[in-house]
C-alpha cells in the first residue's frame, strides 16, 4: 500500500507524509507534531533548508494558520532539521 502524499507548503512538491515535518495548530497552540496524529490544522514542510528559509521569510505558517506564529515555533522546526 502506498504511503499518503502531502505537499510541502514551501516548495509545493509532493512527498510521502512521513518524509515531511508536520506543524499543527490546535486551538491557540502551534507545535511540531512528531506523531503525525495530533488533532488540529496541519501544515507540512520538507527537510530542505531552503524551504525552511522560505517558510520564515514569507511567514507561510502565519498565512496557513491565519494567526501570528511565535518565533519559538520556527526554532522548534529548525531543531527538527538538525536531527
Amino acid at each position: 500500500m502506498d504511503s499518503p502524499q502531502r505537499m510541502c507548503m514551501s516548495c509545493r512538491r509532493q512527498y510521502d507524509k512521513r518524509d515531511l515535518i508536520r506543524i499543527v495548530r490546535s486551538g491557540e497552540n502551534i507545535f511540531v507534531d512528531k506523531t503525525f496524529k495530533a488533532a488540529g490544522r496541519g501544515a507540512y514542510v520538507c527537510h530542505n533548508k531552503e524551504c525552511l528559509q522560505r517558510l520564515v521569510k514569507h511567514k507561510l505558517l502565519s498565512k496557513a494558520f491565519k494567526c501570528e506564529v511565535p518565533p519559538n515555533v520556527y526554532a522548534e522546526i529548525e531543531a527538527e532539521y538538525d536531527r
